[in-house]
């Protein structure tokens, strides 16, 4: 994997490239920036001019809230990288995979626990989804048996 200097400069290289990108996105959205903001009497030259804005928007928001996320990991990986448990699972405890590190330095658990909470995760998202399927239908013969009896 590497000496703990060489996985420090790599960790705070990628760090710096992560929030270089993140200041290249800039900052917040100012809406004001927008035609046909709040307090812009100007009208959009049709829907799809808004509809393009608010797409940008979107993109640009969700774009730098991953950047900002990276950030964040990253810089939680030189934190476990001076604490000496850089490149054990956070799950098990077990070494992750140098590949595995070198792909994507600041993940934080091994292959076999990725796999098995997200295999949880999309069991939890089935089980949301059929509670308010069910929900849905309990709501929906209840309003229909109220209109039967009255």
């Amino acid at each position: 994997m590497g000496s703990d200097a060489e996985i420090k400069a790599r960790l705070e290289g990628e760090l710096r490239q992560a929030v270089e990108r993140l200041r290249q996105q800039g900052g917040a959205i100012v809406v004001e920036d927008y035609p046909g903001a709040v307090g812009d009497d100007r009208p959009l030259a049709n829907s799809m001019d808004e509809i393009q804005i608010n797409g940008e928007q979107d993109i640009g928001l969700a774009t730098r809230s991953i950047l900002a996320e990276r950030v964040n990991r990253l810089a939680e990986a030189l934190e476990r990288l001076r604490r000496g448990n850089y490149g054990l699972c956070e799950e098990c405890g077990g070494p992750i995979a140098p590949t595995r590190l070198k792909a994507m330095p600041e993940v934080t658990t091994c292959v076999s626990c990725q796999d098995r909470i997200e295999r949880e995760r999309s069991r939890s998202d089935r089980w949301e989804l059929n509670r308010s399927d069910i929900a849905r239908v309990f709501f929906y013969a209840e309003g229909n048996a109220q209109e039967n009896e009255e």
